[in-house]
């Protein structure tokens, strides 16, 4: 086990114990705030040891005070007050000198700070907004709460978050806690969590063809939950360790998730000034974009990635069919199916030479009405290159079976086929859910480089083909899965038929004798077991 596992095992069990009646999915809602609060104050304290400005902690006048906190939100984006630093925060708990309200004050002062840098701003303001302090399943009493909230803290400074050479591995652990929390929050947890073999599948289709990567990569998500896909991306990147190298945009309609998000980049080290997230409605209006003389332009992507909620509700009386270009061309998806909503967004967004993966329901392939006039125009249009059958029961809170749809800009596209790769059957079973194991996510991304039939698993569909299936993408329309039975030699049929004969009369037998053994209490008893021996004779 990683150091990083180990101390993500032991943070779970010891935070199971503090939670009490608060379940999983809300408790996280503390917990890692808390921790994404220490990681800012102790990158607070780097900060000023390299610049050599370390009497920041020391400085009396209020003057001279607002001078450092000007200029250390310059440097990082967001500044401290001294008496509000982790390290004060813990030794006045370990004091007994903490008051039940020192946490709020600590969140408001730190919202404060954030409009020193308006640039920074949008990163950081309000990022602990939706930690409920007065939450009574804390405690019942505002002392019983402020304990509780003592014991996270603690919890959260027992641990020092570097790996056997000194490498920093909070963020690791951060993202196996919300792991964990997401297995454990039931349905909940597939609002905010993509399970990491998932979201490994999407990135290495993403990257599949960055061989050499120059220049900024740029990534979107326009569902990115707690952020983890887009962190996922980065991993496989060529170049992806480097400061830098990819600029982040998601967007989160959820305001706790939208945190999280932000918390899980900036703690694996993520610069704000290299991520644009965003709170908001991906469908109701487009973005990311840029203005030109009043017009739009949307901002084009090497790679999107998305795990949008499935077919659900959309708003589409405010869409206007003609004015968006989302739509324009395609179709709007109905009002109780976004999914090809999603498609289009992302496919708006995704430049001539990019890749778009996304992970959908099964309807999405076959659908009629507005959906199939949809899925005919972006075939006719070259730009659907994958479809990949995944085994059911790999996501929190649903065990629908779900399949990744892979685009590819009109300059990526090298042909008009499409492969199908039935990858549903290929799974370690393991508890509640469903796993993808290394070798099984190889074989996927191998096949989906190569391009190859393999019988039972991939074919590459023509476009002729295609057309002749009437655009209907079913998966098993194009790989055959079908395992014949075996066809056993009659005699073999004929003996086994015999043995079972022989079988059932051996064991007729035996009751028999073991009833004629019994004698009935009273006469109509024995009348009873009289008429029933004769059934058998």
């Amino acid at each position: 086990m990683s150091r990083s596992a180990d101390i993500t095992a032991k943070l779970w069990e010891m935070a199971n114990k503090l939670r009490g009646t608060m379940d999983a999915s809300e408790y996280k809602n503390y917990i890692l705030p808390f921790m994404f609060y220490r990681y800012l104050s102790e990158n607070q304290d780097k900060y000023l040891v390299e610049n050599g400005l370390e009497d920041f902690y020391e400085v009396n006048d209020t003057e001279e005070k607002e001078e450092y906190l000007q200029d250390i939100s310059r440097g990082i984006g967001y500044a401290i007050d001294p008496e509000y630093t982790w390290n004060q925060i813990i030794s006045k708990i370990e004091n007994h000198q903490i008051k039940a309200s020192d946490f709020q004050d600590m969140f408001e002062s730190f919202n404060t700070n954030t409009k020193r840098n308006p640039i920074a701003e949008a990163d950081f303001s309000n990022v602990f907004s939706d930690v409920n302090l007065g939450d009574t399943r804390l405690g019942g009493s505002t002392n019983e709460r402020a304990k509780a909230l003592n014991d996270i803290a603690l919890l959260i400074n027992e641990f020092d978050f570097k790996d056997e050479s000194g490498k920093d591995i909070l963020g690791d652990v951060y993202e196996y806690l919300i792991g964990q929390f997401a297995a454990n929050a039931g349905k909940k947890g597939g609002e905010f969590y993509t399970p990491h073999q998932v979201s490994q599948v999407l990135a290495k289709i993403v990257t599949a063809d960055v061989e050499k990567q120059s220049g900024q990569f740029r990534l979107y998500d326009p569902t990115m939950g707690s952020g983890s896909l887009l962190l996922t991306v980065k991993q496989e990147l060529p170049n992806g360790h480097l400061d830098g190298s990819v600029d982040f945009y998601g967007q989160e309609l959820n305001t706790t998730t939208y945190n999280l998000a932000r918390m899980n980049l900036m703690m694996h080290g993520i610069n704000y000034q290299n991520m644009e997230l965003k709170r908001g409605d991906t469908l109701d209006g487009d973005w990311p974009f840029t203005e030109k003389d009043g017009t739009q332009i949307p901002l084009k992507f090497d790679a999107v990635v998305a795990n949008p909620p499935y077919s659900q509700n959309w708003n589409i009386k405010d869409i206007d069919r003609e004015k968006d270009a989302r739509f324009r061309g395609y179709g709007v998806a109905p009002a109780s199916k976004a999914d090809y909503a999603f498609i289009l967004h992302g496919l708006y967004h995704l430049d001539n030479k990019g890749t778009m993966a996304i992970v959908l329901p099964h309807g999405v392939l076959f659908r009629g009405a507005s959906e199939g006039k949809i899925r005919k125009n972006i075939i006719d249009n070259n730009l659907l290159d994958t479809v990949i059958g995944l085994p059911t029961n790999l996501f929190y809170g649903t065990s629908i079976p779900t399949c990744i749809l892979v685009f590819k800009g009109p300059e990526a596209r090298k042909n008009t086929d499409i492969l199908f790769i039935d990858a549903s059957s290929e799974f370690k079973k393991d508890k509640n859910q469903n796993k993808l194991e290394p070798e099984h996510i190889n074989k996927i991304i191998e096949t989906y480089k190569k391009r190859e039939f393999i019988e039972k698993y991939a074919h590459v569909a023509t476009l002729d083909e295609i057309k002749e299936n009437d655009y209907n993408l079913n998966i098993p329309r194009y790989v055959d899965t079908f395992e014949e039975e075996e066809v056993i030699p009659l005699p073999e049929i004929a003996q086994e038929l015999a043995n079972i004969r022989a079988e059932i009369n051996e064991s007729t037998d035996k009751l028999l004798g073991m009833l004629g053994e019994l004698k009935g209490t009273t006469p109509e008893a024995e009348e009873e077991l009289r008429k029933f021996m004769e059934l058998f004779k």
